[in-house]
């Protein structure tokens, strides 16, 4: 398995390759290790890799890198998460970019029922600190893990809320888990370790460096059933991650700020487009993700195929049984919300009785 593993983080360190060319290779040759070994014409077939990219992955020579990267989780007990491992954020499968390789420091579960992400401006209203801290206090009754940036303004608040509520909560990181940006939050993730954990795909040395925030916000916005945007500017970096969920087909919530007051902007931004819903309450939010304890619906117990399952999650199965299906039509055929059934269908995978095809495709185990 350290074979395997030396591997997988090499295949993430060849810069010619990207998360879905490494997708798209995993799944034709099955693990890290094939891809390397196979040959190159085989790799050059693969669709999107062609033979330039196949080239430049036969010919690389930063294999003590790879090594180097190894001995570093290991010294400091990291935990890889590949693709194809049972505790990769799931949710993330569900994108067309996941990232190939995740580093985990913490205790959470990142594939809890219930996962949103809270996020906001740097530079926060007393009005958006009171509105974070009473959402996450009405969530508490949910066991909902609550997913940010660890930066300053309504990130912080959140994560500290979490701690204070005794919620799980995930940082992820525009960096490798040698550094800490900003130095500041040095208490608040050592804190979050133990409750929640800190997440990147960053190997270490890897800086901070501007580009890298949008692909942390892809993290934050595909591992969440839902993203709830505080408060943000019209080009506030709240503004990617709130895009992406929504690229993603994932619920988005906007808070609603005062007309004209700039750190509101973005919010009435994303709710003029219908990007966004608008956040009223936390009961509105609760509501609008089926998170209501329901008494189950009688159903004819001898077409019941799953009797465990909730009525959502049995609609899922029970439209499976005609043969695999996209996310887009099982929506369509079951009536529920992308968020909804992307929940149903985490939850089915975990269970053993759905699994994920090619292509996003989904169908009965």
């Amino acid at each position: 398995m350290e074979t395997e593993l030396f591997y997988r983080i090499a295949l993430t360190m060849i810069p010619e390759l990207g998360a879905v060319c490494n997708r798209c290779l995993v799944e034709r040759f099955g693990d890290a290790m094939s891809v390397f070994t196979a040959k190159k014409k085989e790799i050059g077939a693969v669709e999107g890799i062609g033979e330039q990219r196949a080239r430049s992955l036969k010919e690389w020579k930063g294999f003590a890198q790879a090594e180097a990267e190894l001995r570093f989780l290991e010294k400091h007990q990291i935990q890889p998460l590949f693709l194809t491992d049972t505790a990769y954020p799931k949710r993330l499968l569900h994108c067309y970019d996941p990232p190939t390789l995740l580093y985990y420091r913490g205790n959470a579960d990142l594939n809890q029922p219930k996962v949103i992400s809270i996020i906001g401006t740097r530079n926060h209203t007393e009005y958006g600190k009171r509105i974070t801290q009473e959402l996450i206090a009405a969530l508490k009754a949910h066991s909902v893990l609550v997913v940010s940036g660890l930066a300053f303004g309504i990130d912080a608040i959140a994560h500290k809320t979490c701690l204070q509520e005794n919620l799980p909560t995930i940082g992820v990181l525009a960096h490798g888990l040698d550094t800490l940006y900003p130095l500041h939050h040095k208490q608040l993730a050592k804190e979050m370790v133990t409750q929640g954990g800190l997440l990147t795909e960053f190997p270490q040395r890897t800086r901070p460096d501007k580009h890298n925030f949008p692909r942390r916000n892809r993290i934050v916005a595909g591992m969440s059933d839902a993203t709830i945007v505080i408060e943000t500017a019209i080009k506030g970096g709240s503004m990617i991650t709130a895009e992406l969920a929504h690229t993603y087909h994932r619920d988005v919530f906007a808070v609603p700020g005062r007309i004209g007051d700039q750190k509101s902007g973005g919010c009435l931004k994303l709710v003029q487009q219908n990007q966004a819903i608008l956040f009223s309450d936390a009961q509105h939010l609760i509501e609008t993700m089926g998170w209501l304890d329901k008494k189950p619906t009688r159903r004819n117990p001898q077409k019941q195929l799953f009797p465990e399952l909730t009525k959502e999650e049995q609609a899922i199965a029970d439209i499976l049984q005609q043969g695999p299906l996209p996310i887009d039509e099982l929506c369509f055929k079951t009536g529920l919300s992308t968020s909804a059934a992307a929940a149903a269908i985490l939850t089915l995978e975990l269970q053993n009785i759905v699994c994920a095809l090619p292509g996003k495709m989904y169908q009965l185990v």
